[in-house]
């Protein structure tokens, strides 16, 4: 392991005994384009460690770069009837880091994680490693075990206007074929 990564979350690889390779970059990389661009990565790989506040209580939701978070699936998840995006000063109190450098674990406080199932779709994902310049490797079933998270399907549906029927428990039905014609 190299040293670039935040103290805290330094000490966080360590005491999981994780021996990770952290990157620093000269530039930030404080959106999930910018780290898939120095990476060399896609952006689906790029994971997204964002907090919301549900009902008041801070939530880390974990979420693939190419992807928004849908607060609503979240609260259903949840059982919470609000969802926001936490502000800075939340973001920096509930876990430790500022934005664009929150690593998936290592957190100051520990608060309840999703990881989003796409997330599952890469053989390794990229992560924060506690600045908005560092980022690590890692298999995502074992990024997800770390961050203590689990699993749900809490990703926006990326047709604008199209719900999302599999999350709601809708399941898509195949076409019917078609009906020969009385003549």
């Amino acid at each position: 392991m190299t040293t670039t990564a935040h103290p805290r979350f330094a000490e966080a690889l360590t005491a999981l005994g994780i021996d990770a390779e952290v990157r620093a970059f000269p530039e930030a990389t404080r959106t999930a384009a910018e780290a898939a661009a120095a990476i060399g990565c896609e952006l689906g790989q790029i994971v997204k460690s964002l907090v919301f506040a549900a009902d008041g209580v801070p939530v880390l939701v974990l979420m693939d770069g190419a992807s928004r978070v849908d607060v609503e699936a979240v609260g259903r998840e949840l059982g919470a009837a609000r969802v926001t995006r936490a502000d800075a000063a939340v973001v920096r109190e509930t876990t430790g880091y500022a934005i664009g450098g929150v690593p998936p674990f290592g957190h100051r406080t520990r608060t309840r994680v999703l990881a989003d199932r796409s997330l599952l779709a890469h053989d390794t994902v990229w992560a924060a490693a506690g600045t908005p310049h560092t980022v690590f490797p890692m298999a995502p079933g074992e990024l997800v075990r770390h961050a203590g998270a689990t699993l749900a399907d809490v990703r926006e549906d990326v047709r604008e206007g199209v719900r999302d029927h599999a999350r709601e428990g809708v399941r898509d039905r195949p076409a019917s074929p078609p009906q020969p014609s009385e003549g």
